[in-house]
């Protein structure tokens, strides 16, 4: 019987999981071993991916994949876990009365240590709360979730405790130490090149069983490790008891309860760090695989031992585990010694006799020896599950559910749209006054002159005209915090893996998506979970289609302006454009440039927790200072920089001229020749063609009238322009310069939004038009990502080549895009 064939609420046992490579490997690390309980729980709205109960967490395949693994309703024709210790050499005998654990020959690390600073690493499985813990043990403001990928690249962090100064480095979250995924190998060779003093090893007590089987793989590595055993109230909540105490002397491993979220057990945790760091020699415990596995390890320690043995920076015997493992990591390295070929030989060979006698293959035997020796472990120590009201499983049957699951989807992403556009509008209509209000000051009080010029147009004008839309920016990312603290975001790349699917993706990379909402370089930088090459390529191009928050101010802008009726199922419609174009995007990348099979889709599903006040907070300030922080950089830098190119040359004689021109309407004036009110509209005319040849004559002028001829089919004017080319640097900056080009001539300080409305050709004829605004606000959805993105692409893909070719795909694709919408609508209307 096969796993997809098991209906919603049947439990069943694990006999076998079939297939190969990284995906096999992956979801026996994840807990699909020999004897293991599974059971599924129900299917998203499209009946794929089924999401399944094992070892106590939950997690979600698609039917392709749950096809290959084998199950019996008999627990009897499961072979048990505990049946490994049938393996156990005679002599080892038993230990601490226990058949699974024995003590190995410890290697000790010299003399204790007498400096008073710890360098401590902070390892775990995704959603275990290691950033929690880094937060509040060292007072950073790291982005916390309830979701995998959070944490995608190292962060460090400094605090004092009893003297000590402790550098703490917050590792991303990762099932193992094997060569499967980026995060994997990122997080093993820090530990094997920086070389921590101590290792905190941060496991989430409501799933011990699956956390601990990383503590196996820190077992092997002989590194000095501390456990947090962290969310335990969440333990203590479900009615169960674990014996932490007997379970530490058993692996030899100091354990700490931790409630990472308030800070319980953080200062203990510190305690035995420092007693860690300042014992002079450590014991380890060894990980027992069985007497067919220990002999081929014990065979490859001897194969390495007459090589170069400084080389390695890591114990012979999981050099060897990780060779019979078949980790690709591990061969590249052996493949630079002289002696590969006879390592690599003596490799196959006890392979081929470990599944020869074992009859199943190395990974499979290595995986399962090491859930034993958890799970007989934690028999002796951890009360059976007491079985209660769960309110995931609640929660989940409505936010899931086959009718209900897109619908609630949809509906909360309009209701944050509508948040946006409609509450965000109240704060925003004080500031714009507030902004308003500085401007005429600083132009009733200071001299005419460039500097006045500068400050109310360059600055005021600039910076102004975009910090206005901060309460928006606010709102958005108070909503994007909850979707990611609640668990909500595992549970929309859930529904959406089957449409994901379709354009040749899976869930796991919707996560970036919804991120890239947020800022697109996150999101780039998030994609480092998803394990296929080609899958993260794939997502790290479509990622900044996703409307972030640097282009909700442009939107906003316009809609506020032009479309106020309807502004949020605008903004809901961009958003919506933005991901169509996304996956249009994907499904010819992958017919074309990634053809690679798709990567199959296994990812754990958090418990839903109460995000709290300080954590949401705390995500939204954060995010919003970012914001806040480009106003005195990039955008301040921008605004000038455009006020000076718009400023300059400087046509003394033109100048002259036109201060003629009002002098003889004041005297027209005083000779009674015209009223007061002609001569004002003589004036404002006057200004008007001052300002017009000015803007025109400027280097601002020149280069817009430069790129006029290729963005003219667009329906743009030059100042629309020179607006998009600004705005390659960051988006917000396309305001700024809007600020700036548009001041006219007005005495005071009109919003931009009643210049951009009022704004015309030299024939009377509206400059923004619907087919222009709609072009235009397409063309800043898709067009070339800011130069951060751009650098992030670069990080990740290891290329510059793939970096430039995201600028030329999204900006033709704009350029297309609007060329269409201005040029087909013309037609039609």
């Amino acid at each position: 019987m096969r796993l997809s064939e098991l209906k919603t609420g049947q439990k069943a046992y694990i006999t076998k999981v079939n297939g190969s490579g990284a995906f096999r490997k992956r979801i026996l690390e994840m807990g699909f071993v020999r004897g293991q309980e599974v059971r599924s729980i129900l299917n998203a709205p499209l009946k794929d991916p089924i999401k399944y109960e094992i070892m106590e967490y939950e997690v979600s395949l698609r039917r392709s994949e749950a096809v290959m693994v084998e199950i019996s309703v008999l627990a009897s024709d499961a072979r048990g876990l505990t049946d490994l210790s049938e393996q156990l050499p005679e002599e080892e005998g038993l230990q601490n009365g226990h058949p699974l654990l024995y003590t190995g020959n410890g290697q000790g690390n010299g003399a204790a240590h007498t400096e008073k600073n710890i360098r401590v690493a902070l390892v775990g499985n995704p959603n275990a709360g290691k950033t929690s813990i880094f937060n509040l043990a060292s007072g950073a403001h790291e982005h916390v979730g309830n979701y995998s990928g959070v944490t995608v690249n190292s962060k460090e962090g400094r605090l004092t405790h009893n003297g000590y100064t402790f550098t703490l480095t917050d590792l991303p979250g990762t099932y193992s130490l094997s060569a499967y995924t980026p995060e994997e190998l990122y997080v093993r060779k820090h530990i094997l090149e920086e070389k921590p003093d101590v290792i905190v090893n941060v496991v989430s007590a409501s799933a011990l069983e699956r956390n601990l089987y990383l503590t196996t793989e820190l077992i092997d590595l002989e590194v000095p490790v501390v456990i947090a055993l962290n969310m335990y109230d969440e333990l203590e909540q479900s009615g169960r008891t674990f014996d932490h105490k007997t379970f530490s002397e058993l692996i030899n491993i100091p354990m700490v309860p931790t409630v990472g979220k308030r800070g319980e057990g953080i200062p203990q945790l510190l305690e035995r760090v420092i007693d860690l760091y300042q014992q002079s020699e450590h014991t380890h415990v060894q990980v027992p695989y069985g007497r067919v596995p220990e002999k081929s390890i014990a065979i490859m320690e001897r194969e390495l031992a007459v090589t170069d043995t400084p080389r390695w920076k890591m114990p012979l015997r999981y050099v060897g585990i990780k060779l019979l493992e078949g980790d690709k990591e591990m061969e590249r390295q052996v493949r630079q010694l002289p002696e590969q070929e006879k390592i690599l030989a003596r490799r196959d060979k006890e392979r081929a006799y470990m599944e020869k006698l074992l009859r199943e293959d190395p990974e499979s035997a290595f995986t399962n020896a090491r859930y034993g020796f958890i799970a007989g472990g934690l028999k002796e120590t951890l009360s059976e599950k007491i079985h209660f009201t769960d309110n995931t499983k609640l929660i989940d049957t409505l936010v899931t559910h086959k009718y209900l699951g897109f619908p609630l989807f949809f509906l909360f992403l309009w209701v944050m749209f509508e948040a946006t556009f409609r509450l965000g509008g109240y704060p925003m209509a004080a500031i714009e006054w507030l902004v308003g209000q500085l401007g005429n000051l600083v132009r009733g009080h200071m001299a005419a002159g460039p500097l006045k010029d500068l400050i109310v147009d360059g600055v005021i004008g600039g910076v102004g005209g975009v910090i206005v839309f901060l309460p928006n920016i606010v709102i958005l990312y108070l909503f994007i915090a909850f979707m990611e603290d609640s668990g909500y975001m595992a549970r929309a790349a859930f529904i959406m893996d089957k449409v994901m699917h379709c354009i040749g993706l899976h869930g796991k990379s919707f996560i970036p998506l919804i991120m890239g909402f947020g800022c697109n370089v996150p999101a780039i930088m998030a994609t480092r979970t998803i394990e296929s090459r080609s899958s993260r390529m794939i997502t790290m191009f479509i990622v900044p289609f996703m409307s972030c928050s640097a282009r909700l101010p442009v939107y906003i802008l316009f809609v506020s302006a032009f479309f106020p009726s309807s502004g949020s199922l605008i903004l809901l419609g961009l958003y919506a454009f933005g991901i169509l174009i996304a996956a249009l995007t994907a499904r010819l990348f992958r017919n074309t440039l990634f053809k690679e099979e798709e990567t199959p889709f296994v990812m754990e599903l958090p418990p839903y927790r109460m995000p709290t006040l300080k954590s949401v907070t705390t995500h939204m300030w954060d995010r919003s200072r970012q914001y806040l922080q480009k106003m005195g950089g990039p955008i301040l830098m921008g605004s000038i920089i455009i006020w000076f190119l718009g400023y300059f040359p400087y046509n003394q004689e033109r100048e002259t001229a036109f201060d003629k021109q009002i002098e003889q309407a004041e005297m027209q004036l005083a000779a009674g020749r015209i009223s007061e009110s002609q001569l004002e509209e003589s004036i404002s005319g006057i200004e008007h063609l001052r300002n017009t040849e000015h803007q025109v004559n400027s280097y601002i002028g020149r280069i817009g009238h430069f790129m006029e001829p290729v963005m003219r089919p667009l329906g743009f004017d030059w100042k629309i322009s020179v607006s998009l080319l600004s705005g390659m640097a960051a988006k917000e900056i396309v305001i700024s310069t809007m600020g700036v080009l548009y001041t006219g001539d007005s005495e005071d300080q009109q919003s931009l939004q009643q210049r951009l409305q009022t704004e015309s050709h030299a024939d009377g004829k509206p400059v923004f038009t619907p087919l222009v605004i709609t072009g235009f606000l397409l063309f800043v959805l898709i067009y070339f990502p800011c130069i951060a993105t751009i650098i992030a692409i670069r990080e990740e893909s290891h290329s510059w080549g793939w970096a430039l070719f995201s600028v030329f795909y999204s900006t033709g694709l704009a350029w297309l895009v609007a060329f269409l919408v201005f040029q087909v609508g013309s037609l039609l209307m």
